[in-house]
């Protein structure tokens, strides 16, 4: 309600000042309150319990929205440096005064959005996404004050688009990370935070004779998964039970919280709980080679 509500104040002050900042970071919040209003959408539908149709729920959805806010960073970054590029070709006269009283109060509109959203941006990487666009904006501000300033005492009008241009490259910035946080979660990458040569070293403890058919990805924010082949020692004499429960504290204890494990008994397909599919263990073997 903060953006949209200031945006409209924006694209008129921008139109009546004929400042090219103004109307970048009028753009920009357009994006913004695009971005929070898809942001509270995909978190709305990731709160829907799974069917058996889509047996991860909507969870995904999150990281679908944060694509389109970064898609739209981008979008809206390379606008305003082609609008830039035609105003330095012939600076229109901007009203200083104007432009600082506006420029202000987005400054102060932003601050006040970018507080609201800060403390969930960093569980969330769809939030993220709208805290990123949030931020720009708030640079956007920042950059559009400095100008009514600049042109207020000294009546050098060329630093409109010359600021419009740091706007966008600042927007442009803050649309990188987040492209390739959104781009390793889509095509399910293991989380930064999570090693998986340690957490398989973790895993070879007594009566584990081979893990292989690893998989780790993050479904969302909330949720890493992990499925993976263990085979037992047919000579183990404990509790098999107890060897999984400890198997899978183990995997917890590295930042999952989806745990799936295959028993195996043998590699052989014809023996008993032998394995079928195919096993990847290329990236594991390669590690061994190397650490040997």
């Amino acid at each position: 309600m903060l953006i949209a509500g200031f945006m409209f104040a924006e694209v008129i002050g921008g139109i009546l000042t004929k400042s090219l900042a103004l109307l970048s970071d009028a753009g920009h919040m357009v994006s913004d309150a695009m971005s929070i209003a898809l942001a509270l959408v995909a978190l709305r539908f990731a709160e829907k319990e799974a069917t058996v149709e889509r047996t991860f729920g909507y969870q995904r959805l999150e990281a679908l929205a944060a694509m389109v806010n970064a898609l739209t960073l981008w979008v809206v970054g390379f606008w305003v440096l082609i609008e830039a590029y035609h105003r330095v070709q012939d600076v229109p006269e901007v009203e200083g005064v104007g432009m600082l009283i506006v420029g202000v109060l987005g400054l102060l509109v932003n601050v006040l959005a970018a507080w609201v959203l800060h403390r969930s941006a960093k569980d969330s990487i769809n939030v993220e996404g709208a805290f990123q666009h949030v931020m720009a904006d708030l640079l956007g501000s920042v950059g559009v004050v400095i100008s009514g300033i600049v042109i207020i005492t000294t009546g050098w009008n060329t630093i409109d688009p010359i600021l419009s241009v740091v706007i966008a490259l600042l927007i442009l910035r803050s649309a990188w990370p987040l492209s390739v946080k959104v781009f390793h979660v889509l095509v399910d990458s293991v989380p930064a935070d999570i090693d998986v040569y340690r957490l398989g070293s973790d895993l070879e403890i007594e009566g584990v004779t081979l893990i292989h058919d690893i998989h780790v990805r993050a479904v969302s924010s909330e949720e890493t998964t992990f499925s993976g082949h263990i085979m037992i020692d047919p000579e183990y004499e404990g509790d098999t039970n107890q060897l999984l429960r400890r198997l899978r504290d183990i995997i917890k204890g590295h930042g999952i919280n989806h745990v799936t494990i295959q028993v195996d008994k043998t590699m052989s397909p014809s023996g008993e709980l032998g394995c079928e599919e195919n096993h990847h263990v290329n990236y594991l073997a390669a590690r061994s080679r190397v650490r040997t």
